[in-house]
């Protein structure tokens, strides 16, 4: 939809930390289809890589709302904008392991 590619757009052009998530998704995913054994881990290789990017935009879409309430500082503000980003790390984190679990045991 519309509103889907003018998220996606927006957060390319302003979250740099997308921009890397989507060029390593680049090397990634065609770099799993082609290491991953049958159906299976080919979904998991190439999904995580995927997932990093859906956590990055709700991430994005977070620190978006909490700038939007105001520039002041607030615990619960740092609170939100903390666990969007441990959600990411996270994500990365899953990505390192499913590929060291698929491709070396």
């Amino acid at each position: 939809s519309h509103n889907s590619f003018k998220g996606l757009s927006a957060c390319w052009r302003n979250e740099a930390a997308f921009r890397q998530e989507v060029l390593l998704c680049l090397i990634l995913v065609p770099l799993g289809l082609y290491l991953g054994n049958g159906g299976v881990e080919k979904s998991l290789l190439v999904g995580v890589c995927f997932l990093v990017l859906i956590v990055e935009i709700l991430n994005s879409g977070i620190e978006a709302a909490i700038d939007r309430i105001g520039p002041e500082h607030h615990e619960l503000s740092g609170l939100a904008k903390d666990l969007g980003s441990a959600a990411v790390f996270i994500s990365l984190v899953l990505v390192a392991l499913v590929w060291l679990l698929v491709l070396v045991f």
